[in-house]
């Protein structure tokens, strides 16, 4: 197995997007060395917010909420989870897994030694991100979950089969294409180039394509027993537990997987939970300015 690495050039002059790289190598259980990318801006001192994204995006999807983080005082830290954006890519297809994705951002926050910490989880930042929580609970105060669900073999819609049947089909993913097509407005060609940036040929894509197989939609994908074992855990969390989905998002608000985690979350109760209109499953292209006052306003 070979662990690639994109060349820093390829991440120069990336419209809106001027943040100094951070890096942590963490080990992982088969005693591989690995390299995570992430953002860290604002004050050391102010409790921290970390964003999680999804596939096939990386941090550059969360560039207008931090600077808008920023500037109302908080430190944000945006991961780029395993082989995705400038974080290492593993060109072998069977060393990703829910659980080995679990273990990778795990050790992240133990070497980071965050506390006190927001975290916003949209699509799989929130598959592996809910994963971790059990295991970083004593550092994290509040969640948010947006876009995202935890499924446990129910079976896919039609929007997940038609992802899953065309992420298995071609040879290498138009990233900066399906994220347009996963937002409500339409985005520039300089910001459609930032999201192929990571991926200078598909030989750097093994992570985005192997992604949607891992999705435990099927009762026999290896992830459910994962997830059942996740949401036990979830029903025992008391900790504030917010949404925040678009209207448009067929990935997860149309099936209602905002429903299951304020129904079923003991922290989500109470609360007042968002969706906004019009906003598709990358939330964060479509209303990063009313992420960031929800944000803002949760971790007051």
């Amino acid at each position: 197995m070979e662990i690639m690495r994109t060349p820093d050039s390829c991440f120069e002059n990336l419209a809106d997007y001027n943040f100094a790289p951070h890096y942590t190598t963490i080990t992982a259980k088969d005693g591989t060395v690995l390299r995570f990318h992430f953002v860290d801006e604002g004050p050391r001192d102010a409790a921290p917010i970390v964003l999680m994204h999804g596939n096939p995006s990386w941090s550059y999807l969360h560039r207008h909420m931090i600077t808008g983080l920023v500037a109302l005082g908080h430190r944000v830290l945006s991961l780029d989870l395993m082989g995705l954006g400038r974080s290492d890519k593993p060109n072998e297809a069977s060393y990703y897994t829910l659980a080995s994705h679990v273990d990778w951002v795990t050790k992240w926050f133990e070497a980071e030694n965050l506390t006190n910490i927001t975290m916003y989880m949209q699509d799989w930042g929130g598959l592996i991100g809910l994963n971790v929580l059990p295991h970083i609970a004593d550092r994290v105060d509040r969640v948010i979950a947006s876009n995202t669900g935890l499924p446990v073999g129910e079976g896919a819609n039609k929007a997940m089969r038609d992802w899953l049947e065309y992420s298995s089909s071609v040879p290498e993913l138009p990233v900066g294409s399906l994220v347009n097509g996963g937002s409500t407005r339409t985005l520039s060609a300089a910001e459609i180039a930032a999201y192929n940036a990571p991926y200078p040929d598909g030989s750097y894509q093994t992570s985005p394509k192997i992604f949607p197989s891992l999705i435990p939609v099927q009762p026999e994908n290896p992830g459910v027993p994962q997830n059942r074992e996740t949401w036990k855990f979830l029903e025992t969390w008391t900790k504030p537990f917010l949404t925040a989905y678009g209207s448009e998002d067929p990935i997860a608000f149309k099936p209602g997987a905002h429903l299951g985690f304020q129904n079923r979350v003991p922290g989500a109760a109470g609360l007042t939970h968002h969706v906004i209109e019009g906003a598709n499953h990358f939330i964060q292209e479509d209303a990063p300015a009313e992420l960031v006052s929800i944000i803002h306003n949760f971790a007051q």
